[in-house]
């Protein structure tokens, strides 16, 4: 699995994911692009737009472990990353929390408190998750999907900028056109279920070594200077807008710089033609 060239491994993942996911083509690359430049990736929509079914199909696609986490008011940090527990020998023993995962949804992020929110800050900077003083790393393919709902704000907690800053992109998920929207009814009654993955009939594209090399391969993606210097104008620029209360630091100007380069099409360079 994964032996072909780069471009044919992503189209790939793409095409199943939008065998799956119908109706949301866009997001559905986005969030392959996001996955590829090794960033997190934040999901926006009304409930029943796929959101969750794109991170369980893009699971089955990579062959990689999936944990889903529901956020909640009453959630505690350790419910996350995991907790020491004493043993019959009188030692303790880390017992991991469900973000010891390679593709961990985040579901309803914005209904945990600030504090159950900051349990992901170390894990999506730095891959790694510190308990009483002991640090354990996370899989390389480590990625967070998180999901909110832009309508409903009664029990909320609205993600502080530190959170926000840890995603490379916000996904936004809309409602289907109705000739999409009928297929989507007519697979439920022919068996279809999203709570039960052996119904979507997906076959692994490739494993996570293989999905290693893709991202090894965009790396390797070249972009022109004047691209970086467009890139950094408009970074800048947002420190002066009067319309904007905070401007962004260099990450940002980073990860555009990464999004640009890890699209799909697979061009060996990016130029100041090609970034429309």
């Amino acid at each position: 699995m994964g032996g072909a060239s780069p471009a044919h491994d992503a189209r790939r993942i793409l095409e199943a994911l939008q065998s799956v996911v119908l109706g949301q083509e866009a997001a559905t690359r986005e969030a392959l692009i996001c996955l590829l430049a090794r960033g997190h990736v934040l999901l926006e929509g009304v409930p029943g737009t796929a959101k969750t079914l794109l991170v369980r199909t893009l699971a089955l696609a990579l062959q990689v472990r999936f944990q889903r986490i529901q956020f909640t008011p009453d959630l505690m940090p350790a419910d996350i990353t995991g907790v020491s527990l004493l043993s019959g020998t009188h030692e303790f023993t880390f017992r991991p929390g469900p973000i010891f995962a390679d593709l961990v949804l985040a579901d309803e992020i914005n209904r945990a408190p600030a504090k159950t929110q900051a349990a992901l800050l170390e894990a999506m900077q730095e891959r790694t998750v510190t308990v009483d003083g002991t640090g354990h790393h996370l899989s390389d393919v480590f990625t967070v999907f998180a999901t909110q709902n832009p309508i409903e704000f009664e029990g909320t907690y609205p993600l502080p900028e530190a959170e926000l800053d840890r995603f490379m992109m916000k996904v936004l998920f809309g409602y289907p056109a109705a000739a999409l929207e009928q297929g989507i009814l007519a697979r439920y009654v022919a068996g279809f279920e999203a709570d039960r993955p052996n119904t979507y009939g997906v076959t692994a594209v490739m494993d996570a070594a293989g999905l290693e090399r893709l991202r090894r391969a965009a790396d390797a993606v070249r972009v022109e200077p004047q691209i970086m210097a467009y890139i950094t104008s408009i970074i800048r620029a947002t420190r002066e807008a009067a319309s904007l209360t905070l401007g962004r630091a260099r990450a940002p100007a980073w990860r555009c710089s990464r999004l640009r380069a890890r699209s799909p099409c697979w061009r060996s360079g990016i130029t100041p033609f090609q970034t429309t």
